[in-house]
Protein backbone atom coordinates (compact mmCIF):
# COMPACT_ATOMS: atom_id res chain seq x y z
CA UNK A 1 0.00 0.00 0.00
CA UNK A 2 2.84 2.37 0.81
CA UNK A 3 5.15 1.35 -2.02
CA UNK A 4 5.31 4.99 -3.08
CA UNK A 5 7.63 5.63 -0.09
CA UNK A 6 10.41 3.91 -1.97
CA UNK A 7 10.17 6.20 -4.98
CA UNK A 8 12.83 8.89 -5.32
CA UNK A 9 11.09 10.97 -7.97
CA UNK A 10 10.35 14.64 -7.33
CA UNK A 11 6.87 15.46 -6.01
CA UNK A 12 4.24 16.79 -8.38
CA UNK A 13 3.62 19.80 -6.14
CA UNK A 14 6.86 20.89 -4.44
CA UNK A 15 6.24 22.29 -0.96
CA UNK A 16 6.88 25.90 -0.19
CA UNK A 17 7.22 24.92 3.44
CA UNK A 18 10.76 23.92 4.36
CA UNK A 19 10.26 23.39 8.08
CA UNK A 20 7.66 21.32 9.93
CA UNK A 21 7.10 22.14 13.58
CA UNK A 22 4.72 19.44 14.83
CA UNK A 23 5.19 15.68 14.55
CA UNK A 24 5.65 12.52 16.58
CA UNK A 25 8.70 10.83 15.11
CA UNK A 26 10.77 9.74 18.11
CA UNK A 27 10.12 6.00 18.31
CA UNK A 28 8.30 4.66 21.32
CA UNK A 29 7.77 7.92 23.20
CA UNK A 30 4.06 8.41 22.50
CA UNK A 31 1.32 7.43 20.05
CA UNK A 32 3.53 8.29 17.08
CA UNK A 33 6.02 6.02 15.30
CA UNK A 34 7.24 2.96 17.16
CA UNK A 35 10.31 1.99 15.10
CA UNK A 36 13.31 3.77 13.64
CA UNK A 37 12.51 2.19 10.28
CA UNK A 38 9.08 3.84 10.21
CA UNK A 39 10.61 7.16 11.25
CA UNK A 40 13.16 6.80 8.46
CA UNK A 41 10.48 6.17 5.80
CA UNK A 42 8.44 9.16 6.93
CA UNK A 43 11.45 11.47 7.09
CA UNK A 44 12.54 10.36 3.62
CA UNK A 45 9.10 11.24 2.29
CA UNK A 46 9.25 14.67 3.95
CA UNK A 47 12.57 15.19 2.19
CA UNK A 48 10.96 14.30 -1.14
CA UNK A 49 8.22 16.86 -0.43
CA UNK A 50 10.79 19.64 -0.10
CA UNK A 51 11.24 19.80 3.66
CA UNK A 52 14.71 20.42 5.04
CA UNK A 53 14.05 20.52 8.79
CA UNK A 54 11.64 18.71 11.10
CA UNK A 55 10.97 19.81 14.67
CA UNK A 56 9.38 16.74 16.21
CA UNK A 57 7.20 17.21 19.29
CA UNK A 58 6.48 14.21 21.53
CA UNK A 59 3.45 14.41 23.77
CA UNK A 60 3.98 15.39 27.39
CA UNK A 61 0.89 14.30 29.31
CA UNK A 62 0.98 13.40 32.99
CA UNK A 63 -1.42 10.45 32.82
CA UNK A 64 -0.07 8.90 29.62
CA UNK A 65 3.27 10.19 28.31
CA UNK A 66 5.61 11.30 31.06
CA UNK A 67 8.33 12.49 28.77
CA UNK A 68 11.07 14.77 30.09
CA UNK A 69 13.68 16.89 28.31
CA UNK A 70 16.23 14.17 29.13
CA UNK A 71 14.10 11.35 27.68
CA UNK A 72 13.31 13.36 24.56
CA UNK A 73 16.91 14.50 24.12
CA UNK A 74 18.23 10.93 24.35
CA UNK A 75 15.67 9.70 21.79
CA UNK A 76 16.56 12.56 19.47
CA UNK A 77 20.25 11.66 19.51
CA UNK A 78 19.43 8.04 18.70
CA UNK A 79 17.23 9.06 15.77
CA UNK A 80 19.92 11.41 14.45
CA UNK A 81 22.48 8.60 14.64
CA UNK A 82 20.12 6.26 12.78
CA UNK A 83 19.63 8.82 10.00
CA UNK A 84 23.36 9.52 9.76
CA UNK A 85 24.10 5.82 9.32
CA UNK A 86 21.75 5.83 6.33
CA UNK A 87 23.10 9.06 4.82
CA UNK A 88 19.82 10.93 5.32
CA UNK A 89 20.59 14.62 5.55
CA UNK A 90 17.31 15.90 7.01
CA UNK A 91 17.87 18.20 9.99
CA UNK A 92 15.83 16.92 12.93
CA UNK A 93 15.30 18.81 16.16
CA UNK A 94 12.86 18.28 19.04
CA UNK A 95 10.55 20.26 21.27
CA UNK A 96 7.35 18.90 22.86
CA UNK A 97 3.57 19.11 22.68
CA UNK A 98 2.37 19.81 26.21
CA UNK A 99 -1.12 18.82 27.28
CA UNK A 100 -2.82 21.47 29.37
CA UNK A 101 -3.00 19.71 32.73
CA UNK A 102 -1.86 20.33 36.29
CA UNK A 103 1.58 18.96 35.47
CA UNK A 104 2.42 21.69 32.99
CA UNK A 105 1.12 24.30 35.45
CA UNK A 106 3.51 22.97 38.10
CA UNK A 107 6.40 23.05 35.66
CA UNK A 108 5.66 26.68 34.83
CA UNK A 109 5.33 27.68 38.48
CA UNK A 110 8.53 25.85 39.44
CA UNK A 111 10.50 27.20 36.47
CA UNK A 112 11.14 23.66 35.26
CA UNK A 113 12.66 23.59 31.77
CA UNK A 114 10.08 23.31 28.99
CA UNK A 115 11.07 22.27 25.49
CA UNK A 116 10.41 24.98 22.93
CA UNK A 117 11.35 25.88 19.37
CA UNK A 118 12.26 29.17 17.74
CA UNK A 119 12.14 32.07 20.19
CA UNK A 120 10.63 30.16 23.14
CA UNK A 121 7.57 29.03 21.20
CA UNK A 122 5.67 26.60 23.45
CA UNK A 123 3.41 24.11 21.68
CA UNK A 124 0.40 23.00 23.72
CA UNK A 125 -2.93 21.28 23.29
CA UNK A 126 -6.14 21.02 25.29
CA UNK A 127 -9.01 18.58 25.54
CA UNK A 128 -11.10 18.50 22.38
CA UNK A 129 -14.57 19.15 23.79
CA UNK A 130 -14.77 21.99 26.30
CA UNK A 131 -12.68 25.09 26.77
CA UNK A 132 -10.48 24.42 29.82
CA UNK A 133 -11.43 26.58 32.79
CA UNK A 134 -7.74 27.38 33.31
CA UNK A 135 -6.85 28.11 29.66
CA UNK A 136 -6.54 31.87 30.07
CA UNK A 137 -4.58 31.46 33.31
CA UNK A 138 -2.16 29.13 31.53
CA UNK A 139 -1.68 31.63 28.71
CA UNK A 140 -1.00 34.41 31.22
CA UNK A 141 1.50 32.33 33.20
CA UNK A 142 3.30 31.18 30.05
CA UNK A 143 3.59 34.74 28.80
CA UNK A 144 4.89 36.03 32.13
CA UNK A 145 7.56 33.30 32.09
CA UNK A 146 8.77 34.49 28.69
CA UNK A 147 7.14 31.81 26.54
CA UNK A 148 5.00 32.38 23.45
CA UNK A 149 2.14 29.85 23.58
CA UNK A 150 1.31 28.05 20.33
CA UNK A 151 -2.07 26.28 20.27
CA UNK A 152 -1.83 23.06 18.32
CA UNK A 153 -4.59 22.28 15.80
CA UNK A 154 -7.22 24.84 16.97
CA UNK A 155 -9.53 23.67 14.19
CA UNK A 156 -10.06 20.34 15.94
CA UNK A 157 -11.46 21.72 19.20
CA UNK A 158 -15.24 21.64 19.46
CA UNK A 159 -15.30 24.80 21.56
CA UNK A 160 -13.58 26.71 18.74
CA UNK A 161 -15.59 25.05 15.98
CA UNK A 162 -18.73 26.31 17.72
CA UNK A 163 -17.39 29.83 18.25
CA UNK A 164 -14.62 30.86 15.89
CA UNK A 165 -14.33 34.27 17.58
CA UNK A 166 -12.74 32.54 20.57
CA UNK A 167 -9.71 32.00 18.36
CA UNK A 168 -9.40 35.76 17.92
CA UNK A 169 -9.59 36.25 21.69
CA UNK A 170 -6.75 33.76 22.16
CA UNK A 171 -4.67 35.59 19.57
CA UNK A 172 -5.32 38.88 21.37
CA UNK A 173 -3.94 37.23 24.52
CA UNK A 174 -0.69 36.40 22.74
CA UNK A 175 -1.39 32.89 21.45
CA UNK A 176 -0.15 31.75 18.04
CA UNK A 177 -2.33 29.29 16.12
CA UNK A 178 -0.94 26.18 14.37
CA UNK A 179 -3.28 24.48 11.90
CA UNK A 180 -2.74 20.85 10.90
CA UNK A 181 -2.12 20.42 7.18
CA UNK A 182 -4.21 17.25 7.13
CA UNK A 183 -7.21 19.20 8.46
CA UNK A 184 -7.22 21.13 5.19
CA UNK A 185 -7.89 17.86 3.36
CA UNK A 186 -10.81 16.86 5.62
CA UNK A 187 -8.91 14.00 7.24
CA UNK A 188 -10.22 14.53 10.77
CA UNK A 189 -13.78 15.65 10.02
CA UNK A 190 -15.74 18.00 7.80
CA UNK A 191 -16.18 20.40 10.71
CA UNK A 192 -12.45 20.46 11.41
CA UNK A 193 -11.88 21.11 7.71
CA UNK A 194 -14.42 23.96 7.65
CA UNK A 195 -12.85 25.50 10.74
CA UNK A 196 -9.35 25.23 9.26
CA UNK A 197 -10.60 26.95 6.12
CA UNK A 198 -12.22 29.72 8.18
CA UNK A 199 -9.01 30.33 10.10
CA UNK A 200 -7.04 30.52 6.88
CA UNK A 201 -9.62 32.78 5.20
CA UNK A 202 -9.43 35.17 8.17
CA UNK A 203 -5.64 35.09 8.26
CA UNK A 204 -5.64 33.63 11.77
CA UNK A 205 -2.90 31.08 11.17
CA UNK A 206 0.71 31.56 12.21
CA UNK A 207 2.11 28.09 11.61
CA UNK A 208 1.25 24.96 9.66
CA UNK A 209 2.17 21.56 11.03
CA UNK A 210 1.91 18.00 9.81
CA UNK A 211 1.12 16.51 13.25
CA UNK A 212 2.58 13.41 11.64
CA UNK A 213 2.11 10.24 13.69
CA UNK A 214 2.23 7.66 10.91
CA UNK A 215 2.86 7.13 7.20
CA UNK A 216 -0.62 8.16 6.08
CA UNK A 217 -0.17 11.58 7.67
CA UNK A 218 2.84 12.51 5.56
CA UNK A 219 0.93 11.22 2.54
CA UNK A 220 -1.77 13.79 3.35
CA UNK A 221 0.84 16.56 3.33
CA UNK A 222 1.47 15.71 -0.31
CA UNK A 223 -2.27 15.65 -1.02
CA UNK A 224 -2.81 19.05 0.60
CA UNK A 225 -0.15 20.82 -1.45
CA UNK A 226 -2.41 21.07 -4.49
CA UNK A 227 -5.45 22.29 -2.56
CA UNK A 228 -6.68 25.87 -2.61
CA UNK A 229 -6.64 26.53 1.11
CA UNK A 230 -3.13 25.14 1.52
CA UNK A 231 -1.92 27.54 -1.15
CA UNK A 232 -3.90 30.35 0.50
CA UNK A 233 -2.26 29.55 3.83
CA UNK A 234 1.15 29.83 2.20
CA UNK A 235 0.32 33.44 1.26
CA UNK A 236 0.04 34.30 4.98
CA UNK A 237 3.10 35.46 6.97
CA UNK A 238 3.72 31.98 8.37
CA UNK A 239 6.61 31.53 10.79
CA UNK A 240 7.65 28.03 9.64
CA UNK A 241 10.51 28.87 7.35
CA UNK A 242 12.05 31.39 9.76
CA UNK A 243 12.65 28.80 12.48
Amino acid sequence: MFSWFKKKTAPAHPASLRIDIHSHLLPGLDDGVQTYEDAEEIITRFEQLGYRKLITTPHVMSDAYRNTPEIIGDALQKLRAHLKERNISMEVDAAAEYYLDENVFRMLENDAPLLTFGKKLLLFETNFLNEPFNLKEFIFKANTKGYRPVLAHPERYLYLQNDIEKAKDLMDRGVLLQVNISSITGYYSKEAQRTAHKLIDRGWVHLLGSDCHAKQHVQLVGVAQSQKHFQKALSLPLLNNSL
